[in-house]
């Protein structure tokens, strides 16, 4: 209430100031009276046109996904909490320096646009026709810009993926039967809160064991893991997406190998809450053969010693005395400037696809075996580049281990991101008042 009264008190006063623009400036205050608060959230507050805008979003985002509609208090329900956490977010950024600045928010504005086959322009006259204004977008991606930043800062770059870890998930992977690989999985979360106790326990349990009774009697998945569950991928209908055997936790892992396509199973009891999984597919792996170069180069760079003509002459007069028949290494070692290759005589080992800058590789994979380039450039300087050997590589164990970090870390930062989260609401002050609304 004191918030509110604040608002009148600035109304009083603008209308003592501005006299003449009287009537303008009561509609203005009549206005932003009637958007009334609708939950206080530490010192800052969720206005009824912010919860209207969200509910609307999701409204339009459950439509998209062909999901039913859900009960309009439910809905605003999900709406304000989404708010809550949202706010309780930029909050913390702002205590703790986190922001973005304009040149940054111009360039991923150029980034989207180019993405889109759009200029700046073309941009904001789509946006346009949405019914969202540039200064809008603009704002919300500054916004999200920063929530990641925030993100990166508290949970993501905490984490770290171990050896010890990579080889336990591998292990895991393999004692999946049949050889499922990858698990597409829809789930519904029915929370409980931190430190929870017995009766929210038994209540949470309850819940959950009420949902699954209804989906063992024919009810759609989606439908019901949009309108209860606490995951993230709720308005999704629960839809996880494709996952790697050893990105699913252990908790569902031996039941998922054992379950066939369109089985439920669940609750399952955990930290966060009571889990109920359905499996949509699975799949196995192929083995990954990669064409592998074994190439060795010379690099003179350019500086502001050496220019640009300087370094393709010099190359040029290396590649001479390569084709005159003077040794590749002998000359890497004594004039490349790449430290690093020109100790082993030029030599970068196996490559693989990827490894090297595209110009480079495009070269090096032009040449035959046994092959010798003539002086190309790369942003790196001047290179001239012999192809010794190709061969066909089972990169699958190596491609299997870069999967596995990538899962690691991704299924890390979801739990640490959800605990984070779950943290800043937990020791938020919080007062809705929804019911105003009714």
């Amino acid at each position: 209430m004191v918030i509110e009264h604040k608002l009148f008190a600035r109304c009083l006063l603008a209308l003592a100031l501005l006299g003449g623009f009287f009537s303008l400036t009561t509609a203005a205050c009549a206005e932003d009276l009637m958007d009334r608060i609708v939950a206080i959230v530490n010192d800052d507050v969720v206005l009824h046109s912010e919860l209207q805008q969200e509910a609307d979003a999701i409204r339009s985002k459950l439509a998209q996904a062909g999901a039913p509609d859900l009960p309009e208090s439910e809905l605003e329900e999900q709406a304000l909490e989404r708010l809550i956490v949202h706010k309780l977010q930029m909050a913390e950024a702002k205590k703790l320096g986190v922001s973005v600045d304009d040149e940054t928010l111009l360039k991923a504005m150029n980034n989207i646009a180019a993405q889109n086959g759009l200029t700046l322009e073309e941009l904001a006259a789509a946006l346009e026709e949405q019914g969202m204004s540039m200064d809008e977008y603009r704002q919300e991606l500054r916004n999200e810009i920063t929530l990641q930043r925030l993100r990166n800062r508290e949970v993501i770059s905490r984490i770290q993926i171990t050896k010890a870890e990579v080889d336990n998930y591998l292990a895991h992977a393999e004692e999946n039967p049949g050889g499922r690989e990858a698990y597409r999985i829809r789930h519904i979360l029915i929370p409980t809160p931190d430190g929870a106790s017995s009766e929210d326990i038994a209540k949470a349990r309850k819940q959950a064991e009420q949902i699954m009774q209804r989906l063992q009697k024919g009810e759609d998945f989606a439908a019901l893991a949009t309108r209860y569950s606490a995951g993230r991928q709720s308005l999704e209908g629960g839809d996880l997406g494709w996952l790697e055997a050893g990105q699913v936790p252990s908790l569902f892992l031996k039941e998922l190998a054992e379950m066939e396509r369109g089985d439920m199973r669940g609750p399952f009891h955990a930290a966060s809450g009571f889990h109920i999984i359905k499996l949509e597919d699975y799949k196995g792996g192929d083995r990954n053969i990669i064409k592998q170069t074994h190439a060795r180069h010379i690099l003179v760079r350019t500086n502001e010693l050496t220019s640009d003509d300087d370094a393709r002459n010099r190359l040029q007069q290396l590649y001479q005395r390569i084709q005159g028949g003077e040794d590749f290494a002998a000359l890497a070692r004594a004039h490349s400037d790449d430290k690093g290759s020109a100790i082993k005589g030029g030599d970068l080992g196996w490559v693989s696809p990827g490894n090297l800058v595209p110009k480079f590789e495009e070269v090096m994979d032009a040449l035959p075996k046994g092959g010798l380039s003539e002086p190309f450039r790369t942003q790196f300087g001047w290179h001239i580049v012999q192809v010794l050997d190709r061969r066909d590589f089972d990169a699958t164990d190596e491609v299997k281990r870069n999967k596995a970090k990538i899962a690691l870390r991704k299924r890390k930062a979801d739990e640490a991101l959800q605990l984070y989260l779950r943290k800043l609401r937990d020791q938020a002050f919080v007062e809705k008042r929804l019911e105003d609304n009714y």
